[in-house]
């Protein structure tokens, strides 16, 4: 096998030993040439191989594999990687593959026992393709499969990467197709008005078509079964179209789930609607496992106005459009209607080099101790749901995420509390608050008779005033959320600062000489002025840094 990998153009120097040997050596990582038409995605870029290396791994690509993506071998190889001239070499001489589609018969005839794939595999839609690589003895981990609820997964969440992307390039095409400006604009010529675009679906995709359209000047509106998402389409500069039914659409892992009928019903007569009105329709509804659901029947297409775009980016799946004719841009009834099945691909360099991150991510997660070798942990929850098979064993889908365990111990440790709050007699806390109450309005109550006694009845007013406002003052604060503490106290405090108006009275000048108070009052009245005007100005210019984090 190491001969035949060395007349392919691999070196005798960058063949592993076979990973049932009994020595350990760094692994190595191949990256094919992706064999799926019209896929000119390559799995990592020159960039990543680089920090592949310094991670103790060594690099093998595939001739040309990365052509397609403005990657030739000469920058692979200048980046540390090793060249193989055959699929067969680099399959051969590889322990981990990493890949952008799942692998074709071809490929996994090319497999040996213990190799470790990582790539789209699609579980659920290719059960014959998981029997052939159980049946190889080989580890697998599905890109696709990711736990995407789990916070520390984003940065290896492929599919957000590569659906941003195609989001992008649906809106590119549709502008292509389209036969006007996005953007509204008057010239000497006339006035052009802008494009309005309907976005079926905010997910992330739907999400970056909502952000590239509205860069262009379109007036952009969307709508998704999520309810939550309405407020992430307002922020990029779209209109939420709300359908006239309430039910929750939230699916698990950040999906849409399928809608009762009578939801369905609605959202078809909105569809409808929005078709008569809109320029450009572009579709992202699909659910991982299902077919894509039909939203624009062939009635709301003929309802379009001459000229309008359709893009349909489930057409892989079958295509939201009942007529989307996957892989091609056909016209129907004056209407395009744009079916590309390839669209992150017709973005290849970047798409590559997004996946390419993604996987890098994966590797770090995979390989802790950075010495090339790689461990699959089965107790780690974001590689327990990527792993589909395990050394030849199916083990997908996984386990239902465990939850964590209830803090039963909370309520035991109230007790105690309760306790020392009662001094030690054992009672419980509710009567013993009551009457430290009681005593502290007592107490209260008291000092305000031994103030009123000896106090003249204006200081008394004054403080009795003082001590509402005060109570008043703290309940108030109280009530507001802590996340808005500091601009109500950046704004109370320039507002509070009229204080400093007493002050300025107690020295002013026009006061007789035997109205002017002694000169201990008046070095406090300065004082007090200083203060304040502290406290004015900090209050103003606090409040106008804060609106500044709102400003673009």
């Amino acid at each position: 096998m190491q001969a035949g990998a060395t007349t392919q153009g691999l070196s005798e120097k960058s063949v592993v030993p076979s990973p049932t040997s009994s020595t350990q050596t760094a692994q190595r990582i191949g990256v094919p040439r992706e064999v799926f038409p019209g896929e000119k995605r390559v799995a990592t870029v020159p960039e990543v191989v680089e920090k592949l290396i310094k991670l103790g791994f060594s690099v093998a690509v595939e001739s040309s594999a990365g052509d397609a993506a403005n990657c030739s071998d000469d920058t692979y190889r200048a980046a540390g990687a090793t060249v193989a001239e055959s699929a067969a070499a680099l399959w051969s001489g590889s322990d981990i593959v990493f890949k952008v589609r799942p692998p074709s018969a071809d490929e996994v005839a090319l497999m040996r026992e213990g190799q470790i794939l990582i790539g789209f595999i699609w579980p659920a839609q290719n059960p014959d393709l998981m029997q052939q690589l159980a049946a190889k003895k080989v580890t697998v981990l599905a890109i696709d499969a990711l736990p995407r609820m789990l916070s520390r997964a984003q940065k290896m969440d492929a599919l957000t990467s590569q659906a941003g992307v195609a989001g992008y390039r649906a809106v590119i095409e549709a502008a292509n197709a389209f036969g006007r400006f996005f953007n509204g604009q008057i010239t000497a010529a006339g006035k052009v008005p802008p494009a309005k675009v309907f976005i079926a679906g905010a997910g992330v995709a739907g999400l970056a078509a909502i952000g590239t359209a509205a860069g262009l000047g379109a007036i952009v509106r969307a709508n998704d079964t999520r309810a939550e998402v309405a407020d992430q389409v307002v922020s990029l500069g779209g209109e939420f179209v709300k359908v006239d039914y309430e039910e929750e659409g939230s699916g698990g892992g950040g999906y849409a789930k399928v809608m009762s009928e009578g939801f369905q019903q609605a959202q078809r007569e909105m569809y409808a609607k929005q078709a008569r009105e809109v320029d450009i329709i572009i579709t992202t509804a699909l659910i991982p496992g299902k077919p894509a659901p039909k939203l624009i029947t062939a009635e709301m297409v003929k309802s379009m106005k001459p000229g309008s775009v359709i893009v349909d980016m489930a057409a892989e799946q079958g295509g939201n459009c009942e007529l989307t004719e996957p892989g091609q841009s056909v016209v129907k009834h004056g209407v395009t209607i744009v079916g590309y099945t390839d669209l992150v691909s017709r973005l290849s360099k970047q798409s590559s080099t997004l996946y390419a991150t993604n996987l890098f991510r994966l590797t770090e997660e995979l390989c802790k101790t950075k010495d090339g070798i790689v461990d699959v942990n089965m107790k780690d929850d974001a590689i327990r749901g990527l792993t589909v098979i395990k050394n030849g064993e199916v083990t997908w889908p996984p386990p239902a995420p465990q939850l964590p365990p209830q803090q039963a111990a909370k309520p035991a440790a109230a007790a105690p509390a309760a306790k020392k709050s009662s001094h030690g007699h054992g009672a419980a806390s509710e009567p013993m608050a009551g009457s430290k109450l009681a005593i502290m309005f007592g107490v209260a109550a008291a000092l305000f008779w031994l103030i009123g006694a000896s106090a003249p009845k204006e200081f008394l007013a004054h403080f009795t005033v003082f001590v509402l406002a005060c109570f008043v003052g703290y309940m108030v604060v109280w009530n507001v959320k802590p996340a808005l503490h500091t601009p109500l106290m950046s704004v109370t405090n320039a507002i509070s600062s009229i204080i400093a108006i007493g002050a300025l009275v107690q020295i002013s000048p026009i006061t007789s000489a035997m109205e002017r108070p002694n000169s201990l009052i008046t070095w406090v009245a300065a004082a007090g002025i200083v203060l304040t005007a502290i406290n004015m100005f900090g209050g103003f210019a606090v409040t106008q840094r804060m609106l500044a984090m709102f400003r673009k």
